[in-house]
């Protein structure tokens, strides 16, 4: 027989025997369940306005893993503590990496951000830098009384409009509030304008306009469109705010080291706040300014959405409870007297206002499903085949209101926390707002300070009543979800000064 027909019939049999092999390899997984999806589509049209909504109600029929097509996007949604803690524990590793937005890539933003870099040596010196330099208790209580000052400006601002009669956009303020906590802590100064509703300055608008642009979705994600056409025009947007962020922080970073260089400044005195830190690393080079710049984006854009919608959150929480502004006044009346604002110090003696703060994200997660993980290979969760490249989604929203694990499960009760270990710093699976494992939220301790003490203090130094005279039982508590899980309709209250 002719050599040629031989190796003709060799190579038939040999593709023959791999496409049998791969037919049977198929068959043989256990994909998760979930529904039929469109052509093209997928199951996007079962995502509706509160994805995080949808999705919980489809997992009560197809399971707590559940596969989804989102446009041509494999989707993995876990809504259960378990298999939650399976992903970002047990199996943390293979689950560690992030699907790459088209959004993160404006000016090369994925291959800095301690955010979306994939787990890696670069990551890991981030994460380092983040766990072991800006982060700690030593490094926060040293500049607690930059943010000291931005709670007492929250507090001044409220008065006034108590004097005038002018209702607080809560949500708003935490955001500005938020804002200069950040700054302060990071630069030792004010970034934005007063909270007037005066001129704007560039850098609040920079960092509102990015955060909006983030939280929409964008059909580059999902779909195989060329990303230079960019469709929506969110990648050109968020390029342009970049940029400009950037240079802005650029000549934060040039001023601070032109200043040191003229004063000796970085061998004589000690570190103050996070860029005499960062300066100090960088002659070190475990970083360089480029990374500098860029970590500078994931602190402002992560932190100031989803701290100023928890703010808000907790005080439409407690607004509309009143028996639990009641409790929470009697405790901080006993630990710090009527109408003083709290100290960070103080954060560890108010054990019914940790309970607040507890219960709010636990109804009202800041990110609804986490940031997404990915998978580089095929992986095998709980019995079921995730396939490479899956995106995975865990429902932090869907576990906060499993009925398994919390007894009336949508109504607002702090109580429940009163006697129980349960805590959101990552280690229990029953409530992880903030994510666990390696990839868990590094500005937690920060935001940790943050929160309570604007809350308690918005809480100790006012009496409020809703606008309008809305009565507390007729609060709208709809969602809107962005960056963000944030109010549809934000919380406007009138402020009356507690007499001391």
């Amino acid at each position: 027989m002719d050599i040629a027909i031989i190796c003709a019939l060799y190579i038939f049999l040999a593709f023959t025997l791999l496409s049998l092999l791969k037919s049977k390899r198929k068959h043989n997984q256990k994909l998760p369940p979930g529904p039929y999806p469109l052509p093209i589509i997928g199951n996007m049209h079962k995502l509706g306005k509160s994805p995080h909504r949808s999705l919980a109600e489809l997992a009560q029929v197809y399971g707590p893993i559940m596969r989804l097509k989102l446009g041509q996007i494999t989707t993995i949604v876990i809504s259960s503590s378990s298999i939650a803690q399976e992903v970002l524990q047990k199996q943390d590793a293979a689950f560690s990496n992030r699907p790459l937005p088209e959004s993160t890539r404006a000016c090369d933003h994925h291959k800095y951000s301690v955010v979306w870099l994939p787990v890696g040596s670069r990551w890991r010196s981030l994460r380092k830098i983040l766990k072991s330099n800006l982060f700690t208790a030593k490094k926060l209580n040293e500049n607690q009384h930059l943010r000291s000052r931005k709670v007492d400006e929250l507090i001044r601002y409220c008065e006034k409009c108590s004097q005038s009669g002018e209702a607080v956009d809560i949500g708003r303020a935490a955001f500005l509030t938020t804002l200069n906590l950040l700054s302060n802590t990071i630069f030792s100064k004010d970034m934005t304008d007063s909270y007037d509703n005066s001129e704007a300055k560039e850098f609040r608008d920079l960092v509102w306009n990015i955060v909006v642009e983030l939280g929409k979705p964008n059909l580059v994600d999902f779909f195989p469109i060329p990303a230079w056409i960019d469709p929506q025009g969110i990648y050109l947007r968020i390029t342009g705010y970049s940029e400009k962020l950037i240079r802005l922080f650029d000549g934060l970073v040039n001023e601070r080291s032109e200043l040191k260089r003229l004063a000796n400044f970085l061998e004589n005195t000690s570190t103050k706040d996070v860029l005499d830190e960062l300066l100090r690393i960088l002659q070190t080079n475990e970083i360089d300014k480029t990374q500098i710049q860029h970590l500078f984006m994931d602190l402002f854009v992560a932190g100031t959405d989803t701290t100023s919608s928890t703010v808000e959150w907790a005080m439409s929480e407690i607004l509309r409870n009143p028996e639990t502004l009641l409790k929470a006044k009697a405790e901080l009346n006993q630990v710090i007297g009527k109408g003083k604002m709290i100290g960070e110090e103080d954060i560890s003696k108010l054990v019914y206002l940790r309970c607040i703060l507890k219960e709010t994200v636990r109804l009202h997660p800041p990110t609804p499903f986490l940031v997404p993980r990915q998978v580089n290979e095929e992986v095998e969760l709980c019995g079921y085949t995730v396939p490479k490249n899956s995106q995975v989604l865990v429902s932090a929203w869907a576990i906060g209101r499993d009925p398994m694990l919390w007894k009336d499960p949508l109504s607002f009760q702090p109580e429940r926390f009163m006697d129980s270990e349960i805590d959101f710093i990552g280690h229990d699976y029953e409530l992880i707002p903030f994510g666990a494992g390696r990839r868990m939220c590094p500005g937690l301790p920060l935001a940790m300070r943050m929160v309570p003490v604007m809350l308690g203090s918005l809480i100790n130094c006012f009496e409020w009543k809703l606008e309008g005279g809305i009565a507390p039982e007729e609060l709208n508590m709809e969602e809107k979800v962005g960056l963000a899980l944030a109010k549809l309709h934000p919380l406007r209250a009138i402020a009356t000064s507690v007499v001391t």
